[in-house]
């Protein structure tokens, strides 16, 4: 034994990522090596204890998940083992673990009718008044509906249906490394918006797509992957915990636990599924997290559900691939990373996407993945290999971060390449302005760079009177619309249409400042009047009250037609 790795001798019959007991107490392993009868095991628990002569007995599946309506408000581990009613041991069968709760059970076919794989059976009502979860046909079954139970309670290892001789029950198992099947890819174009104005207009991700949060420590990942989790437009939160600090976790789920979900009026975490696989719980179990928590993404999904997986961080997950690289003697790479590494990370993030499932729905899997690099340094491998398979980078600025701007998205780091989809989609629904007021955003936020390295060698007051409006339009993009307190109520999440409001208020005023400054105004006299009413718009009204910044802004323009 060295750490998690474990040799057995003797263990003929076995595959390759097959999982076995090892000791008296059959704690999980997988196999990862074969050479004959020899065989080594990546044990998922601490191997204190274990000694040479110890029994190892092969389970015949792989890495299992069990997956059903239990997991909707739970904590599971790294092998989703319930830890919110675990007792102090968890059981060793990481994918039995079921549940003792009964949900209301409403069938929709008919004894006699033909069911093809993905087919729905019925609905169990997973959250009153709100969310209800589609029984399936099992992937590569269907056939000939031969019992259908009668509505009512039932628990996840109740039969509820018999097709084609094989009974259909609530929860199914399914191996955590294998992508679930989907009919068909389709292409993804309508945002999630996530409440937070700096990713909603000018760095949006598309509904199915990919996104990540590089940044170092201090600079907010996980206050900013917490609202997002709170406040994004989806059904289903997939929270993974991968390596972070228990006092964090507790945040999450404090947080989550009290607020109240606006479809439904009672708690967000009842649609949610938290995977906390903190830094002091079993290292290679933070391999396998990732992929549980995208496994339990895809279940959902396949119901016709849009869900969100958030995983924090890559990196620590990373990390235990380079631990385990190590310790199997595998030829380390760049940073001691093993040569797999972007080949790992690409089938991860490849697990997301927008489908139409094998039941003829729709639903998606959105992967946002925070990347803590050491030191902040972005050129390490994590870093550098997740840039090249993620679709939306949000680079947390430690400039902007030590300044208390957050979030601390800086515009010269970040990008999202679905953006011509995303405009095309918002003209399509109302709003035909949107990419035109990115691209003015984007533009305006570059110049004022730009020109603000130029003001502090000459000064401020040397430049022109238009590039000084430019500086002041940066300043009141940072300050009135992209910069958003999480600790405020009325700013801690904004509404699509009150971002629009906003950025439409700076760009008026600041096309009226232009004008003025042709019109004779000098800059000076535009710079101080006081613009704190727009800067504090934001703040002052709630998350869909566009009518209150636009007054704002009439008045503003109102001063402003004082000095001509």
């Amino acid at each position: 034994m060295s750490g998690p790795l474990v040799e057995a001798e003797g263990l003929t019959g076995v595959a390759m990522a097959e999982m076995v007991g090892l000791g008296e107490l059959g704690l999980p392993g997988e196999v990862v090596a074969i050479d004959g009868g020899h065989a080594t095991v990546q044990a998922y628990e601490y191997t204190g204890g274990l000694a040479v002569g110890a029994p190892v007995a092969a389970r015949r599946h792989p890495l299992t998940a069990r997956l059903g309506p239990g997991l909707l408000g739970g904590i599971v581990d790294g092998l989703l083992r319930p830890l919110s009613t675990a007792p102090t041991w968890l059981s060793s069968d990481a994918d039995r673990a079921g549940s003792t709760r009964t949900w209301p059970w409403q069938p929709e076919v008919d004894v006699g009718a033909t069911v093809a794989e993905g087919q729905s059976l019925g609905t169990l009502a997973v959250v009153s008044g709100g969310l209800a979860l589609r029984v399936l046909v099992p992937p590569g079954r269907g056939g000939v509906v031969e019992e259908v139970a009668e509505p009512g309670p039932y628990g996840e290892d109740d039969v509820l249906a018999v097709v084609g001789g094989s009974p259909v029950r609530a929860a199914t198992d399914w191996p955590v490394r294998r992508p679930r099947p989907v009919r068909r890819r389709l292409e993804a174009g309508e945002p999630l918006l996530t409440g937070q104005r700096v990713l909603d207009a000018v760095f949006p991700l598309a509904r199915g797509s990919t996104a990540a949060v590089p940044g170092g420590f201090g600079t907010g990942k996980t206050v900013l992957l917490q609202q997002i989790a709170k406040w994004c437009t989806a059904d289903v939160i997939v929270y993974v915990g991968c390596g972070e600090r228990g006092n964090e976790m507790a945040d999450v789920l404090d947080e989550l636990g009290r607020l109240v979900d606006p479809r439904t009026g009672r708690a967000l975490a009842e649609r949610t599924v938290i995977v906390a696989n903190t830094s002091n719980m079993p290292m290679m179990a933070r391999e396998t997290s990732i992929y549980a928590g995208v496994t339990v993404a895809e279940y959902f999904r396949d119901t016709g559900l849009h869900t969100v997986v958030i995983a924090d961080s890559t990196s620590r997950w990373a990390e235990a691939l380079r631990e385990f690289s190590s310790r199997s003697g595998e030829l380390p790479a760049e940073e001691g990373y093993p040569a797999s590494l972007p080949s790992a990370l690409a089938a991860f993030y490849e697990r997301a996407g927008r489908v139409e499932t094998l039941g003829g729905d729709e639903g998606s899997v959105t992967i946002i993945g925070a990347v803590s690099p050491p030191g902040g340094d972005l050129t390490e491998p994590v870093s550098a290999h997740t840039e090249r398979f993620v679709r939306t980078l949000w680079g947390l600025d430690r400039d902007l971060a030590y300044a208390r701007h957050y979030p601390a998205v800086g515009w010269s780091g970040s990008f999202a390449r679905d953006t011509d989809r995303i405009g095309a989609w918002y003209a399509a629904h109302g709003d035909p302005d949107w990419a035109r007021r990115r691209a003015r955003v984007t533009g305006l936020l570059a110049e004022a760079d730009r020109l603000g390295d130029l003001a502090d060698l000459v000064g401020a007051g040397s430049l022109p009177g238009h590039e000084r409006v430019v500086l002041l339009a940066g300043r009141l993009l940072r300050e009135a619309v992209l910069q958003q307190s999480a600790l405020v109520e009325n700013d801690a999440h904004c509404s699509a249409a009150k971002t629009a409001a906003l950025v439409d208020a700076v760009l008026e005023v600041v096309d009226r400042c232009d004008t003025l400054v042709e019109q004779g105004v000098t800059a000076a006299e535009i710079e101080e009047l006081d613009w704190s009413p727009l800067v504090r718009a934001a703040a002052d009204h709630g998350p869909d009250d566009t009518d209150g910044v636009r007054e704002r802004r009439d008045a503003l323009l109102e001063v402003l037609g004082g000095l001509t």
